[in-house]
């Protein structure tokens, strides 16, 4: 079955990053991935993105739909056909919305649970908290847009940061049964990001030291995109 394409806007779209020891990433990343480093660091993150007038193509905007959602994800490389690819690894995808949960990984590529989001953003500051249904992953992140990256970040400007991100257009996520990664493409009609000054970060996920030991993984930085017209695509699945 041809499964299709989707569109719409980015609203707001947060990629919180942190440095991760390669050796720990190794380990949470099935093959045929490996990690993408940057300074000699992994590095992995949160994208969590507002979606608005979402639906497929020629579907009018007025019965599109809003929603927020989060993936965990960490940036990667791999082989193909002797040609290396690069994209993210997501282990973790969510959502508050019952829709994109129900035909996630059904009609469209990239399984969601369930998740409440608590979002305050006049255009400068961005409060963000997310508890997933199932209990298992929260989400914090307080910030005000600002001109620079932190001093201690691994990328020497954010257009460094950018040009690394932007690379990431090709994810594949976790499914349930184990058997195959869901691949999905994201395209943008334009791609700009700027800084952001971080008072408060937390992830569940990456918090967890039976996973991410003390000592292995800092947070580096945080970017925001806003108001871009993009599309959704299926990529081939990857089987395991």
């Amino acid at each position: 079955m041809q499964l299709p394409k989707v569109h719409g806007v980015i609203r707001r779209r947060l990629l919180v990053n942190f440095r991760v020891d390669p050796q720990t990433i190794r380990a949470v990343l099935p093959a045929p991935f490996a990690p993408k480093l940057h300074d000699g660091h992994a590095i992995a993150g949160i994208c969590l993105i507002r979606l608005e007038a979402i639906r497929p193509k020629p579907v009018p905007a007025v019965f599109g739909i809003a929603s927020e959602n989060a993936a965990h994800r960490i940036a990667v490389t791999w082989q193909d056909g002797g040609v290396e690819r690069e994209g993210v690894y997501i282990p973790r995808r969510d959502t508050g919305s019952l829709l994109n949960h129900l035909v996630g990984g059904r009609l469209f590529p990239g399984e969601h649970q369930r998740a409440t989001f608590d979002v305050a953003d006049d255009g400068e500051r961005i409060a963000l908290d997310m508890r997933s249904a199932d209990g298992r992953v929260t989400v914090g992140i307080e910030g005000r847009a600002t001109d620079s990256l932190p001093s201690s970040s691994a990328f020497r400007s954010v257009a460094e940061a950018s040009s690394f991100f932007a690379a990431g257009s090709v994810g594949y996520s976790a499914t349930t049964a184990g058997r195959h990664l869901d691949g999905v493409v994201l395209k943008t009609s334009s791609w700009s990001v700027g800084p952001l000054s971080i008072a408060r970060v937390h992830s569940s996920y990456f918090s967890d030291a039976k996973v991410f030991p003390e000592g292995s993984i800092t947070f580096d930085c945080a970017l925001v995109m806003r108001n871009i017209a993009h599309e959704w695509e299926p990529a081939q699945a990857m089987y395991l």
